[in-house]
């Protein structure tokens, strides 16, 4: 893992916390997308009635070639995006855990915190019920949001997000485990955080071959919950004792 160059960018400036889903808010290692990605290839080969092997390649060339599978299917073939994310998230979550350190850490950080997912918010909902902070986000911005066909990491779907949460760019971070999701956050002027965790993505394979942070990565780290704690405790000491948050926050689905 990368440790230095340490980039020294502050988070006191931060009113706006926006983080990715899958791969962020729990770890790569839990395999979600292992199930997303057969039950995607499954439901394709369904619908437009291909092989399974000619589902595969075309779940992946959607995926480089629009942004998302589903802005492919539904660009090109008119399928149901209901249909599609209803199947392809009714998935076993077991594997996530939930996570106390991850819910303090959460809750010690002031302002806003969002989720910006390509997935479903039904996904979301059923996910961060499984970690246990479901009550640490104020919205969620998911792929509904965004007609479907403007997903991350295209800018149409930044702008449609800061538009929507009022987020103040240059006073927002965002977390992903994707390099290229942080690239227009980056120059919309958000502090970025790569929360890097290995799967057979080629992004997150590629990413153990660098030697430092690309320039529009400020901050990177295998370890979600101890890097937000250790932000935490470092604006409590700058800033002082702040009001205590609500017990029950607002949980609005976007």
């Amino acid at each position: 893992m990368i440790r230095k160059p340490e980039r020294t960018l502050s988070f006191a400036h931060v009113e706006a916390w926006v983080f990715d889903l899958d791969n962020t808010l729990y770890p790569a290692d839990c395999n979600l997308f292992a199930q997303i990605d057969r039950r995607m290839g499954e439901f394709i080969a369904t619908n437009l009635g291909v092989p399974l092997e000619e589902a595969r390649t075309l779940r992946e060339t959607y995926y480089y070639e629009h942004g998302t599978t589903l802005a492919g299917l539904v660009r090109l073939h008119s399928v149901s995006p209901d249909a599609f994310l209803d199947y392809v998230h009714d998935i076993d979550l077991g594997a996530v855990l939930p996570s106390l350190e991850l819910a303090a850490a959460l809750e010690a950080l002031p302002g806003r915190k969002l989720i910006f997912t390509n997935g479903s918010r039904k996904h979301a909902e059923a996910v961060v019920e499984r970690l246990g902070v479901s009550g640490q986000f104020d919205d969620i911005c998911d792929i509904h949001a965004l007609d479907y066909i403007y997903p991350k990491p295209m800018r149409e779907a930044y702008e449609r997000f800061v538009r929507a949460h009022g987020v103040a760019p240059r006073r927002a971070a965002m977390f992903d485990d994707l390099p290229h999701n942080l690239e227009p956050a980056h120059r919309l002027g958000m502090t970025t955080v790569l929360v890097d965790g290995l799967t057979e993505h080629p992004e997150h394979q590629a990413i153990a071959g660098w030697t430092e942070l690309p320039a529009h990565i400020h901050h990177r780290t295998d370890a979600l919950a101890p890097f937000l704690a250790a932000i935490g405790t470092t604006l409590a000491a700058e800033t002082g004792p702040s009001p205590a948050r609500p017990l029950q926050a607002q949980f609005c689905l976007t």
